[in-house]
């Protein structure tokens, strides 16, 4: 009698013992550890990218230095570059510039700023290297940089196929 008196405290306390230790485990009672990572500064991606380093050069080589010109196109216009150009541009662009490049692509209603019409005389009237570097940066508040989605000569392609597009109106 004694034994069993004694081993159902000995369960009890166990019993007690565990279902105390499964309430924190199973985040019942949440307990809010300290870490350092979380007291250290963190950020999202993309959001306050650090510049680039003062008189660095990208691994691909100098894109456009400030205040100068707009750089000429490297890339010759021929059809590999033209065919690489359109499927990066149903990769990137199409989704709101739409499959004519008129501004009407499937996510256009919903943004503020409509996207430009790349058929359009005020688009194809602009020089190659001004096409490049408004892919490159973006519009504030209109079209994101696309300079860490693309490498610069997928830049240029894509640059060959909107001069195809004026002539296929």
């Amino acid at each position: 009698m004694r034994l069993l008196r004694q081993l159902f405290w000995i369960f009890t306390a166990l019993g007690i013992l565990l279902a105390v230790i499964l309430i924190f485990s199973y985040d019942i009672i949440k307990i809010d550890w300290i870490s350092f990572m979380e007291i250290q500064p963190s950020y999202r991606p993309m959001e306050n990218p650090l510049p680039p380093p003062e008189r660095s050069i990208p691994i691909e080589g100098p894109v456009a230095i400030p205040g100068m010109a707009a750089p000429a196109n490297p890339v010759a216009a021929d059809e590999s570059s033209v065919t690489r150009g359109a499927e990066l541009y149903v990769l990137h662009c199409q989704m709101c510039h739409g499959q004519t490049a008129e501004g009407t692509g499937p996510i256009a209603p919903f943004l503020a700023n409509k996207p430009a019409n790349l058929t359009s005389d005020v688009v194809q009237s602009k020089s190659d290297g001004s096409m490049f570097l408004t892919i490159t940066n973006g519009i504030t508040g209109k079209m994101p940089a696309l300079n860490e989605n693309l490498l610069v000569s997928e830049r240029w392609d894509v640059v060959n196929f909107l001069r195809t597009l004026k002539a296929s109106e």
